[in-house]
């Protein structure tokens, strides 16, 4: 598991393009057969990604944890963002995961393992719990969609929220997948920030030679990160993201932090961005 410090907001202005990558972008996040980890100290989240090729791969505790097994003092979220199926078993049950379809697996769960034939590529998010909920899947159909933003503004997407007050329950992991409709590049709008939670972004369904140019940063000091498909980002409270694509795509924002109120935002119009 590697442990992944960010910084302050007064530091971000002073760095180059490789320091800011290597606090705020992951890269190589699914291993073959083997479940990549990392630690953010911001709001405790882990995220994580494997595809599963033949070989059951289970999800083991690790060092920064100072747990006997993973889930001892935490919840999960799972999303299957791969091509194809893929199975993840939570003490002895399997659950059969399509593209775009989402596991939540509660606090206490003592074994989680995930099995595919190389086409499923599992995306792990785990937040800290105080207490037990029960593991629950969820498909599109069975989402909260919100549709927002327009095909002349490049921003018409969807929405679909999983894991949220109102939808699977959990102690304070929220998750869900954004779709751009076609011919849209931009993902967030407005820019905001959540000053009681972090966030994390998955991008997905990138093709190989497109790229997201993701912003992040004080709404008044910018920055950005160019982004591969499969690639996530750390984005700290006090950080702004947002972000246009070069190539259709979509991505899994997950948070963790205070509470579970989706809408608990600090947006900032364009125009106020510098």
């Amino acid at each position: 598991m590697e442990v992944r410090h960010t910084t302050g907001p007064d530091q971000v202005p002073g760095m180059d393009t490789e320091e800011l990558r290597s606090r705020f972008l992951v890269q190589d996040l699914f291993g073959a057969d083997e479940v990549r980890t990392v630690y953010s100290h911001e709001d405790r989240m882990v995220i994580g990604g494997v595809r599963p090729s033949g070989a059951t791969v289970p999800l083991l505790t690790a060092d920064p944890l100072r747990a006997d097994h993973f889930l001892a003092r935490r919840e999960l979220g799972v999303v299957n963002v791969g091509s194809g199926p893929g199975t993840v078993t939570a003490d002895g049950t399997e659950h059969q995961l399509g593209t775009k379809e989402v596991l939540y697996v509660g606090r206490g769960t003592r074994e989680v393992a995930f099995t595919g034939d190389g086409s499923a590529a599992f995306y792990v998010v785990s937040t800290p719990a105080h207490a037990t909920h029960p593991t629950r899947k969820g498909g599109l159909q069975d989402a909260t969609p919100v549709h927002l933003g327009e095909q002349r503004t490049s921003n018409e997407r969807t929405i679909y929220k999983f894991i949220h007050a109102d939808g699977i329950q959990s102690c304070q992991l929220v998750l869900g997948i954004t779709e751009l409709g076609e011919g849209s590049m931009w993902n967030t709008m407005p820019a905001h920030t959540h000053d009681r939670r972090t966030e994390m972004y998955l991008y997905f369904g990138l093709d190989p030679d497109q790229r997201v140019v993701h912003l992040m940063g004080r709404p008044d000091q910018t920055r950005n990160l160019i982004v591969a498909g499969e690639q996530a980002v750390i984005s700290p409270s006090w950080s702004v993201h947002c972000g246009f694509g070069t190539g259709s795509y979509a991505f899994v924002w997950a948070m963790g932090g205070e509470n579970t109120d989706y809408t608990d935002v600090e947006p900032f119009p364009i125009t106020e961005l510098r």
